[in-house]
């Protein structure tokens, strides 16, 4: 299983050499891969290309660029380019963000989710192959060639939660990207749900990127009280929710990896067992515990 970190949205004016020092020290210190968010700060492909093209030999990811507010061409247009800035380390993940962001901030139609992401793929993938792009769907259509120069192929990944749209994830992309997901739901749900599928669409292997809260701490009440409060919006959106119930869980902070060196290490371990090929943590510590929290995840590379 490869480590990745999360890498802390930058803001102000001097956010892309914030964000270029901490990938800079993410690559010393010897993490698989560093992913950026996308939510309502720097655009996150345009953040990676720049601070990416000057710090070599680490995979760097989106988690996620919501698949709506962009033209399936454009998002395939900017992602070739920010892969050339890159030398090919880029891996796309997307995703659909959630109702009240589509509908009420954006003002687009979120009806029809899994339709819209399926057509999405149609013209995404293939653009991202150097192929011409010729749909014509219900939600979407796209004609269109691209002349963007490639630096090879840029995998996808889906954040894929529920079975179908993890079926889809399996037999069209290289895999998924989770986020508030827990041990028990990536192993007996998103794991075998999306391999079942990968399987039977003859594909290879899918990678499976669990994104969690980590924090080494002695103080675990006083971390919980901190990943309540972080955390707190995610427990109210539908489809977190849904993987917090079927964790058996109250709460975002249930599902977050607190505890001393051994507690920490042991559960993360633990998800490779599970069948994630991928943990990217997400380090929410603070003072002395950010200290305690590198080092550990540090000693696991």
């Amino acid at each position: 299983m490869r480590i990745g970190i999360v890498l802390n949205e930058p803001s102000g004016p001097d956010a892309l050499h914030r964000l270029r020092d901490e990938l800079r020290r993410a690559a010393d210190d010897g993490f698989a891969s560093a992913w950026v968010t996308q939510i309502f700060g720097v655009d996150a492909l345009t953040a990676l290309a720049v601070a990416g093209s000057q710090v070599p030999g680490i995979e760097v990811g989106t988690s996620v660029v919501p698949t709506y507010p962009r033209h399936p061409a454009v998002l395939a247009q900017q992602a070739l380019t920010a892969a050339l800035a890159l030398d090919g380390r880029l891996t796309l993940g997307i995703g659909l963000s959630h109702q009240v962001v589509i509908e009420a901030m954006y003002g687009l139609d979120y009806s029809r989710p899994l339709k819209h992401m399926s057509e999405y793929l149609s013209v995404l993938l293939p653009l991202l192959d150097g192929e011409p792009a010729q749909f014509t769907g219900e939600t979407l259509a796209g004609n269109i060639t691209l002349s963007t120069p490639r630096a090879g192929r840029v995998p996808v990944v889906v954040a894929a939660l529920g079975p179908r749209m993890l079926k889809l994830a399996g037999s069209r992309t290289d895999g998924t990207v989770t986020w508030m997901t827990g041990p028990v739901t990536l192993r007996d749900h998103i794991v075998p749900t999306i391999t079942a599928a990968a399987q039977e669409a003859g594909r290879p292997a899918p990678r499976v990127v669990a994104i969690l809260p980590v924090c080494v701490t002695d103080d675990v009440d006083a971390a919980r009280q901190r990943a309540a409060k972080v955390y707190q919006v995610y427990g109210t959106l539908p489809s977190y929710r849904a993987m917090l119930d079927r964790e058996g869980v109250a709460a975002p902070e249930d599902v977050a990896i607190i505890g001393d060196e051994d507690t920490v290490g042991a559960r993360i371990r633990a998800l490779a067992d599970y069948g994630v090929t991928d943990f990217v943590a997400g380090d929410f510590s603070k003072g002395k515990d950010s200290e305690r929290t590198r080092a550990l995840l540090t000693s696991l590379l």
